[in-house]
């Protein structure tokens, strides 16, 4: 499986592209950044971020795309442009049929660490390990796309088991709720079928 992993910004989009091999074997195919000049409008700068996101999907052709879900912040004006971004990044890859994935910071810090609570370089340190790659990925944006990418790598697995035992609970359900309902159907057919008393005393 090769996954984009996105680390959504206005000003520093990261991306990263990862292929999975067997087990939990990983490789490096491609790393940067989409820049988007502070001074420009807000228009302006979502799609000069969007095509060069675009390209890469060309050129690269994922089948997954891994984003960093938007999550509360102090800065709300931060949170909104990277929310925004996270949304056209979202539509390129509808519009590619490319299957969107949505990681928490602390999901990618605990997979690529161990710990959920680990820092931008504690990151980078590992990424740059579990990659071998020569040198760490600058800017720390790239490094984050890198670990989205491989987050998603090892958490599929896991994800789609738990996908399947939910469908298999929920049919599971319905069968119950159908038979159940079908006993009750049958209590009741019965019940009006029985012969009365016809009003006689003995």
């Amino acid at each position: 499986m090769r996954v984009l992993g996105v680390d959504p910004g206005l000003t520093r989009c990261g991306l990263g592209v990862v292929d999975g091999g067997k087990g939990r074997s990983v490789t490096s195919v491609a790393v940067g950044v989409a820049r988007s000049p502070q001074e420009d409008e807000l228009a302006s700068r979502l799609l000069t971020v969007s095509t060069e996101v675009e390209r890469w999907m060309d050129v690269h052709r994922p089948q997954v795309v891994a984003i960093e879900r938007v999550f509360s912040q102090h800065n709300v004006r931060t949170v909104m442009g990277t929310a925004q971004v996270s949304g056209v990044v979202a539509l390129a890859a509808a519009r590619r049929g490319l299957t969107v994935a949505f990681h928490t910071p602390s999901e990618v810090k605990a997979a690529i660490s161990g710990s959920g609570r680990a820092d931008k370089k504690q990151v980078t340190a590992m990424i740059t390990k579990i990659l071998g790659l020569t040198e760490a990925p600058k800017p720390a944006d790239a490094a984050d796309a890198l670990a989205l990418a491989v987050c998603h790598l090892w958490r599929a697995p896991m994800m789609d088991r738990l996908a399947q035992a939910e469908a298999r609970a929920a049919e599971l359900a319905r069968n119950h709720r159908a038979k159940l309902k079908e006993a009750q159907r049958k209590q009741g057919a019965d019940t009006n079928a029985a012969p009365g008393t016809g009003g006689r005393t003995r």
